[in-house]
């Protein structure tokens, strides 16, 4: 069953900027990619360590691993460079009478 949460206010989440979110036991980076809003798993597929605390480029709509440095595409979660070869999970992201919202399952 799809649920819907709310993040925050489209506002305050501007360009260059990423907010991290808790739903149950999972830990979400929601970015905006110079408007454009991607959610990603905050789990390095490589070792299971933070990922979206990591340099985020927006202009290419990715992040990159602070420990081990794979960057991530954001759009599909596939990891872009080694070590990690395995992608992590991606949420929709929609906006909602100014508010930005995630469906996750």
């Amino acid at each position: 069953m799809t649920l819907t949460i709310d993040i925050c206010p489209l506002a305050e989440l501007p360009p260059g900027e990423r907010r991290i979110v808790s739903f149950e036991d999972v830990e979400i980076g929601v970015f905006n990619c110079n408007g454009e809003l991607l959610a990603i798993e905050d789990r390095c597929s490589h070792d299971d360590g933070p990922l979206a605390e990591g340099e985020l480029d927006a202009a290419a709509c990715t992040v990159e691993c602070p420990r081990h440095g794979s960057v991530f595409d954001l759009r599909t979660g596939k990891p872009m460079t080694l070590p990690a070869y395995m992608p992590v999970d991606t949420f929709p992201v929609l906006v909602e009478d100014g508010l930005i919202k995630l469906e996750v399952d």
